[in-house]
């Protein structure tokens, strides 16, 4: 209960307000609160990183991102309409109005000491919610070959790929077109990152005592 969630976006100095990189790049740290006792080595749970993306029709993704970003690419070609510089009109429909913009989470890792807790999709939850007053939805693309550096073979990696893809849907994300898309004002998210309250929080185990 005492993991606070840190936001940070990094610039150049010499950028003025407005004219940040395309797609800008944040950073979600999870730690726990320094006035709490902890070990250090504890201290830190978990990161996420997430890129902010414009899908307006004066700013072309496409336009902004590194060719050899394949993942980005096929986001960008599975849920925007390109020639009208907006998401297609069927996931139009799926998602709560809102800023013309998109996240896409490129990364979750939950420190060691702190994995088997059911943490990853909560934090992640809470720190995409984070996000629901910027742009409308956040999108995730997965692939065995993002987790192949870290798996001693194919299958493993294959494995990691559907176990994240299955951590995403229960919190909110649904599969299109072989992208995870999650609307950031879903009431799924925000459910889920608040999960670990019916656990841990202080009325946990007591609904029978509170129903009487």
């Amino acid at each position: 209960m005492s993991v606070e969630l840190t936001i940070s976006h990094s610039r150049l100095w010499w950028q003025p307000e407005g004219e940040d990189e395309q797609p800008a790049h944040w950073n979600v740290s999870a730690d726990v609160w320094p006035m709490t006792r902890c070990a250090d080595r504890y201290r830190h749970v978990a990161d996420i990183a997430v890129s902010v993306a414009d899908i307006s029709p004066e700013l072309s993704l496409l336009d902004s991102i590194d060719l050899g970003d394949w993942s980005t690419e096929f986001i960008a070609e599975t849920v925007l309409d390109l020639a009208k510089g907006s998401l297609v009109s069927e996931l139009d429909r799926r998602v709560s109005q809102g800023p013309e913009r998109m996240l896409i989470l490129n990364r979750v890792e939950v420190q060691p000491a702190w994995r088997g807790h059911g943490l990853a999709g909560p934090l992640t939850a809470a720190a995409l919610h984070r996000f629901s007053q910027m742009a409308r939805l956040a999108v995730c693309r997965l692939s065995p070959a993002d987790f192949m550096d870290a798996a001693p073979d194919r299958i493993t990696a294959e494995l990691a790929s559907l176990r994240l893809g299955g951590m995403l849907e229960r919190i909110g994300f649904f599969l299109w077109n072989g992208v995870y898309v999650v609307d950031l004002r879903s009431t799924e998210l925000i459910d889920a990152s608040l999960e670990p309250l019916e656990r841990w929080g202080p009325y946990s185990g007591r609904q029978d005592e509170i129903a009487s």
